[in-house]
């Protein structure tokens, strides 16, 4: 088929100029020195951020990602709906510019793909949409009273079942109006319903009379049941921590317990021949990811079977190649790959090695072929795609040709050891225009969780500018401390009960391996990192000041008391991470806290908050913020209205980085540099 734009025209409104005219620089200047990453060019870039593949593997859907303009209204970027055949070509676009559009899945037979979409702007609620693959107007399906959060087409293609939440009442329609608009905390709780619709679209209904929220759902192949993974509240805490799966029976009837589980729960998918359920789940309530893949009978009669129990890495998604064998996607160290395994025995057969960090993928039973959203060190997610059985993955998309002409900075994977003895690694840039012999001031950019992790891949955004600071002259240090990801159970366990301890102890000891090296001028550090590499800058400014010249926060916790009680997630910071409730042992948690050690602050400290951030409380920043400058240690708080744990808006993103980039250099850069 001829894949082209079913739309009159392939460039968006949206047009950005000043990427147009950095295009013609780098362009120009092609032929003579390469040009370095901009702010500019970070913050319009676009990249892949989900993936489906048809029923015979002739066809991806993906989702890419694009900034807006500074001409549009502030805003997330939009995400579009495109598709490009197995052996690439040019990409066909499927949503119309200024639409959202999510969740991509092919009908059985791949001539219909259905999708989530706001047509009538970003307000609007969210509806399930079809197009046919052959081009055409995508149409409605549903006109659901709420906007529809998830959905599943049945084996056969006949019905939709969809997860929406209760709607506003008409009561709650008109509060403002009266100004009776109070809200009561944890009460009226707006369920995440299950409901099921026939794929022409007719009025749904709903599957359960349980008061249950969902949070995943997946069809069994004979299309008579949905397995759900559901809470009592639709609580972000309960989500993370509390899911259980049922079985729910289309027909009506019972709802029955499909397996007992205990802690966090991820992916799941029903075998072909429908007898066994494999999910990802957590190995105890405290464990920190759901990383670990088990195997359940759903005709019972037998516990779940954890398959990786001796895994040195963490899965993070997973499906059924045949009745006895999973694809497992997950995260070794620094870097992903893409693992056969045996349901019955536990054996593990990686497939070959790609050049890639891939985040996300589908696959084609029928075809083995392999669809794949993937990033390297030259470029975000692009759309991948290989056999199971065939050599490694190859890349098909290049919306980002610009980063072609640029010079990047070298980078790599570092290794250290921890006190115990511990193998720990990161990623590690160096100085773009290094100099051999010489040492260079350094900068931590440390990842959130703790249990994020970080790769060896496309490492710089917004709010991690780690090739922007390595051209500034920085070595950038993305440490990977116990409690990360990718590492197995035990090392993602490792920091309990000892948050700031141990765990700070593995960073202290990367900036002395490095300078023991010759590589980084000790007495010219800089951390910096969001959320919990946002918490490790702020104990790093404070605790361990002596250390470091120069600290940015990005959303981090300054007291860990105050902000067990304005957090989204008290349940999973505490029993997950901590291992510990703070009013069981409050003198350690305050000892870990930021703010009880301002007697040892002398470290220039910038702080960054999104004003709608619900993770972590923008008075965490406000009150470091505050204590520092009384104290007379140089510090900026910036509270970016809208955001909320993160930064979206291509203008605060501007700001942030050369926020960011300004302070670092302004404290750690020498005359020679």
């Amino acid at each position: 088929m001829k894949f082209e734009q079913p739309f009159k025209s392939a460039v968006r409104p949206t047009a950005r100029c000043p990427r147009l005219l950095l295009l013609l620089v780098v362009a120009a200047g092609a032929a003579g020195a390469q040009a370095p990453l901009t702010p500019e060019l970070l913050v319009d870039l676009e990249r892949v951020t989900d993936v489906a593949i048809d029923l015979g593997g002739s066809r991806i859907a993906f989702i890419l990602q694009v900034p807006r303009a500074d001409s549009e209204k502030p805003g997330a970027p939009w995400t579009e709906l495109w598709m490009i055949g197995p052996g690439g070509g040019p990409p066909r676009r499927y949503s119309p510019s200024g639409e959202n559009a999510t969740s991509p899945a092919f009908s059985p037979g791949g001539e219909r793909l259905y999708f989530l979409a706001k047509p009538d702007g970003e307000d609007a609620k969210a509806q399930i949409h079809v197009v046919a693959v052959d081009g055409g107007a995508p149409t409605a399906v549903t006109s659901h009273d709420s906007s529809i959060l998830d959905f599943r087409l049945s084996p056969g293609g006949q019905k939709i079942a969809f997860v929406a939440a209760d709607p506003k009442t008409e009561e709650e329609e008109k509060a403002p109006e009266t100004g009776r608009d109070w809200k009561v905390h944890d009460e009226d709780f707006k369920h995440r319903r299950l409901y099921l619709i026939d794929a022409k679209g007719e009025k749904p209904r709903p599957l359960t009379d349980r008061v249950w929220s969902i949070w995943d759902l997946e069809w069994t192949p004979d299309s008579e049941s949905i397995l759900v993974q559901w809470t009592e509240v639709p609580r972000t805490d309960e989500s993370f921590l509390f899911r259980r799966i049922s079985a729910v029976r289309v027909a009506g009837g019972s709802d029955t317990i499909a397996v007992a589980t205990e802690g966090k729960l991820g992916p799941m998918e029903v075998s072909p021949n429908g007898r066994t359920l494999a999910f990802l789940g957590a190995v105890s309530l405290n464990d920190p990811l759901a990383q670990s893949v088990y195997v359940v009978p759903l005709g019972g009669g037998a516990g779940a079977r954890n398959l990786l129990d001796d895994y040195r890495g963490s899965a993070v998604d997973l499906a059924w190649l045949d009745d006895g064998t999973l694809l497992v996607l997950a995260q070794e160290g620094t870097a992903t790959r893409l693992v056969r395994l045996d349901a019955r025995s536990g054996a593990r057969t990686p497939l070959p090695e790609t050049p890639a960090i891939v985040q996300a993928f589908e696959v084609s039973r029928a075809s083995g072929r392999i669809a794949a959203g993937a990033d390297t060190l030259r470029h975000p997610a692009e759309v991948w795609s290989g056999d199971v059985d065939g050599g490694p993955l190859e890349r098909l998309t290049h919306h980002n040709p610009e980063l072609d002409g640029l010079r990047l900075a070298r980078q790599e994977v570092f290794h250290w050891t921890s006190a115990e003895g511990w193998p720990l690694e990161g990623v590690l840039t160096w100085p773009l225009d290094h100099a051999p012999g010489r040492r260079y001031p350094l900068v931590l950019q440390i990842h959130g969780g703790p249990e994020g992790v970080s790769l060896n891949g496309w490492t710089t955004s917004a709010i991690y500018p780690v090739q922007l600071l390595a051209g500034d002259g920085f070595f950038v240090l993305e440490p990977n401390y116990r409690g990360s990801g990718g590492s197995g159970v035990a090392f993602s366990k490792a920091d309990h009960d000892d948050l700031g301890g141990s765990e700070y102890d593995d960073v202290l000891r990367a900036i002395d391996a490095l300078v023991a090296q010759g590589l980084v001028d000790g007495e010219r550090v800089g951390t910096g990192g969001f959320s919990y590499g946002g918490y490790f800058s702020a104990w790093g400014a404070t605790r361990w000041s002596e250390r470091f010249d120069a600290a940015v926060v990005g959303a981090g916790i300054s007291s860990w008391i105050s902000f067990m009680g304005t957090t989204d997630i008290p349940n999973e910071m505490s029993i997950v991470h901590w291992n510990s409730w703070w009013w069981d042992e409050p003198e350690l948690h305050w000892e870990r806290s930021p703010l009880a050690h301002l007697e040892r602050a002398r470290t220039p400290t910038l702080l960054l908050h999104g004003a709608k951030d619900d993770r972590v409380h923008p008075e965490q920043s406000l009150e470091l913020y505050t204590a520092l400058r009384l104290k007379g240690v140089p510090t900026q708080y910036v509270l970016y209205p809208r955001e909320p744990h993160g930064i979206r808006e291509r203008a605060h993103q501007l700001d942030a980085i050369e926020r960011i980039r300004g302070w670092f250099t302004r404290y750690l850069a020498s005359e020679e540099d």
